[in-house]
């Protein structure tokens, strides 16, 4: 925190924002959108009835791994632009300093698609796809389980217990979905460095040569400390929704 204020400002910590403001509305519609659909089917009971009728946790897992599996592919190329953006860094503006890279979100889009082809902008998709299915899943049963413990049988959780439920969902998906977010992040950002890895496992096992197992669980706390707040709002939105409009 301290060196990114010192060489770039208080603007440094908001790089790459506009794009996952603009994509957070329609990748998390297709999250939550999908799973509640998913658990419709695999059930046959709506929301409301949930809460009389839980569903089974198979059923959950096997719903939240649906959205997150559709999710990745809208995140994709969102995700890509957000991390090259990040990963770019340059002091504050000084006369005669060379210009940035990517002068933002949608040159960097341009950048990415004239240099590297329509593919270029999924790169890293699969090691997204494989963090985000089983995450999600998990992500979901933890938060159904906990809401399951905190309330009586057929009463709707209370806001309280909505905000811990999805705050610690939060921190449990990150868990387990940061080794995989590692490697996603540097085969990302592999295109710009010109460092090429073959593939998936190719990345894995460079990084493990070079860096040890601990290379997995960089950026773990601040992952899990973001993680909190933010789970536990987005499911009381959810919660909140679903029965406004349900």
């Amino acid at each position: 925190m301290v060196k990114t204020y010192r060489h770039e400002s208080l603007l440094g910590f908001f790089k790459g924002m506009s794009f996952p403001i603009v994509s957070i509305a329609v990748v998390n519609s297709v999250l939550f959108g999908v799973y509640s659909n998913a658990l419709l089917a695999l059930t046959a009971t709506s929301h409301q009835e949930r809460r009389a009728q839980p569903p089974s946790y198979t059923h959950v897992f096997i719903a939240g791994c649906t959205g997150g599996f559709l999710q990745a592919y809208c995140l994709a190329p969102f995700d890509l632009i957000k991390v090259r953006l990040q990963n770019q860094t340059e002091p504050r503006a000084q006369p005669g300093s060379p210009p940035p890279r990517y002068r933002g979100p949608v040159h960097c889009a341009a950048s990415i698609f004239q240099a590297e082809g329509p593919r270029g902008l999924f790169r890293g998709a699969w090691a997204l796809t494989l963090r985000d299915t089983p995450t999600l899943g998990i992500y979901f049963v933890t938060y159904e389980w906990l809401c399951h413990q905190s309330t009586p049988d057929g009463q709707n959780p209370s806001s309280a217990t909505v905000l811990v439920a999805g705050g610690f969902a939060g921190i449990t998906s990150w868990v387990t979905a940061t080794p995989l977010d590692v490697i996603k992040s540097r085969m990302q950002m592999a295109g710009l460095e010109q460092r090429a890895y073959r593939g998936l496992l190719d990345c894995v096992v460079s990084s493990v040569r070079q860096e040890g197992l601990g290379v997995f669980f960089r950026g773990l706390t601040i992952n899990s400390a973001r993680a909190f707040p933010v789970n536990a709002v987005t499911f009381l939105s959810y919660e909140y929704l679903l029965h406004s409009w349900g």
